[in-house]
Parts: C-alpha cells; sequence; structure tokens
C-alpha cells in the first residue's frame, strides 16, 4: 500500500485547527492507503505511526520503524498558514520528488496572500473588494484610507492564513489599533471596502469528470463578522445548502470553477463570497480548508449525499495520476 503522510500542524496561531483538521481526514480515510500523520514543528518533524511517535527525517523524507525504512511515496499537506498554506512546503516536496495532493508552490503562495489573490483575481475581471496594501502601519493617515474606501472596512494580516489580526472598523477612532493588531499576525496588511450582502462558500476539487463544484454553505454570524470565534467556537449558524436562488447558486458555482481554473489549483479548495445585488465577490481563497468535524467542506460533503471517505478516494485517484 501506498504511504501517504497526512501533514499537519506548522507555525501559525491555528496549529491546533489543522491538528484536528488532519486527524478528520485520517479518520475517514480510505483503507487501500496506508495513512499516517505527520506533526510539523519548527523543532522536528514526528510521524504518528501504528500508535508510535517517531522521528522524521525530512531531507529523505522517511522514518525508522520497527528496523524497517517508512518512506513517504505521497503527500498531504493539511496546514492552516506557514509553511504549508503558503507553498514553502509544496515547494520542498517537489523538489524532493514527493507527489503532493494539493495545490503546488505557486498556486498555494499566490491564493495565501489576501492582497496578492485579489490583484490578481481582479486582472480576469472576478468581482472584489477595493482595497489598499499597506508594507508598514503607518503608510497611510486613518483619513487617507477612509477617504478611499468609507466606513466600516475590513483590516486583514495579508500574508497570514490565519483568522487571528482581522477587525472590522466602524469608527476612524479604531483603523490605526486595528492596523497594528493585523501586523503582530502579518508582515503585510490589507484594508477592504465593506460589502453588504450574503456570505456564501463554495468548495471545489479536481473529480473523475472535471472541476467539481460542491454545494454552497450560508454563513450568518452572531459576529460582526466570520472571525476565529464564529469559525470555530460555534459562533454562527452554516446554513447547507445556502438558502439563495438557484441561479445565483450556479453564478457562484461557476465562478469557483473559474478562480480554480484561474490559479491552477488542485485537490480540495474553498472559495468565499459575498452576493451584492446577485453579485458574487470573492472575499477570499482557501487551498487548505479546514476539515474537522464542525467545518464547512465536510458539511458540503454530506449536503450532496456523498462520504469523507469516497471524497478522498476520488481525489487520491485523480491527483496520483
Amino acid at each position: 500500500m501506498k504511504k501517504i503522510a497526512i501533514i499537519c500542524g506548522g507555525y501559525s496561531s491555528e496549529f491546533d485547527i489543522s491538528i484536528k483538521s488532519a486527524n478528520t481526514i485520517l479518520a475517514h480515510f480510505p483503507a487501500e492507503y496506508d495513512a499516517f500523520i505527520i506533526e510539523l514543528t519548527r523543532d522536528n518533524w514526528t510521524a504518528i505511526y501504528q500508535n508510535q511517535r517517531i522521528e522524521v527525517n525530512p531531507w529523505e523524507m522517511s522514518f525508522q520503524f520497527e528496523g524497517t525504512a517508512i518512506q513517504i511515496d505521497a503527500a498531504i499537506i493539511y496546514i492552516h498558514g506557514d509553511p504549508g498554506e503558503n507553498g514553502k512546503l509544496q515547494a520542498f516536496l517537489e523538489m524532493k520528488n514527493i507527489p503532493c495532493i494539493n495545490s503546488g508552490a505557486l498556486a498555494s503562495e499566490i491564493s495565501f496572500d489576501k492582497w496578492f489573490c485579489n490583484q490578481f483575481l481582479r486582472g480576469f475581471d472576478v468581482p472584489v473588494a477595493k482595497s489598499i496594501l499597506l508594507l508598514h502601519p503607518d503608510e497611510y493617515t486613518a483619513k487617507e484610507i477612509i477617504d478611499s474606501l468609507k466606513l466600516p472596512c475590513f483590516v486583514k494580516p495579508a500574508d497570514s492564513g490565519s483568522s487571528y489580526g482581522i477587525s472590522k472598523v466602524k469608527e476612524e477612532k479604531d483603523l490605526i489599533p486595528a492596523i497594528q493588531k493585523a501586523f503582530e499576525e502579518g508582515k503585510t496588511v490589507v484594508v477592504e471596502s465593506f460589502l453588504k450582502g450574503t456570505e456564501v462558500t463554495c468548495g471545489a476539487y479536481r473529480a473523475k469528470n472535471g472541476i467539481h463544484a460542491l454545494p454552497l454553505t450560508e454563513i450568518v454570524t452572531k459576529n460582526d463578522f466570520f472571525d476565529y470565534e464564529a469559525k470555530y467556537l460555534g459562533e454562527s449558524e452554516e446554513i447547507t445548502p445556502a438558502r439563495i436562488s438557484a441561479e445565483h447558486t450556479k453564478k457562484v458555482q461557476d465562478l469557483t470553477v473559474k478562480v480554480y481554473q484561474l490559479l491552477r489549483l488542485k485537490s480540495i479548495a474553498r472559495v468565499d463570497f459575498m452576493m451584492v445585488d446577485g453579485v458574487p465577490h470573492v472575499i477570499e481563497v482557501n487551498t487548505t480548508p479546514g476539515f474537522s468535524s464542525a467545518s464547512l467542506v465536510p458539511q458540503m460533503i454530506a449536503c450532496e449525499g456523498n462520504t469523507i471517505t469516497q471524497f478522498w478516494r476520488e481525489i487520491m485517484e485523480v491527483e496520483l495520476k
């Protein structure tokens, strides 16, 4: 059986979420593969193989188990943030000629950076929010930003996959503190105009018959926006399928497939949208969407009548080709 490493952990604030996602995938992984977890930290790589924790040699992509060298045949990177979602680990595995069941290094890096991703998509006439990039905290005054984007607006770390550091700013006095907070999570910050509408999200993956868009999930949060607490602490209502018309559903699914193709994505990805007057605007592209039992993509899979096991079986069959 092929040895499949599900690599999780990483360096970001969403370390624990990554572990949960990886364990959900492992618990439902097709039995025809020998799948196991590798936890990655700044200090070491550790395989959890047949209930044993074993140090991994990343340069050889192997480890010793009961006197036998276990060589990794392929990897699924499920790190939310650095160094997985931003393409670093993908590039490393490509150099080692280890098949990666993920979007490639370039696609991951572009998608990961909120500023670059939206500017890239804007070039192909994909609707996105108006935005300003900040390379340092005092690059623009609060007045200059507000004159351009109006209030309310969103402040986000541009180069972070985490839900931390994001603020919805309603008053001028709160803008600079929000920018400073965002810079604590990322090296660059993006300020975006507010899009008023219905928030929906759509997963997509490469199936045997082409790129397949999953049913939509509608996000109704008790908070100002879909922040960390709303995502992971139950402070939101996630409705699948989304309560929008069949026409608008098709618009979102078609645009999801277009974004998937433009960015040259692979495996599972999720695109978040705000429906504004019937027009879907891309908020964010996730190449490593949450996959814990409470996450959105498993809800979409279930809504379609599929199982997580069959879902990953099809992805493995397609991507390993």
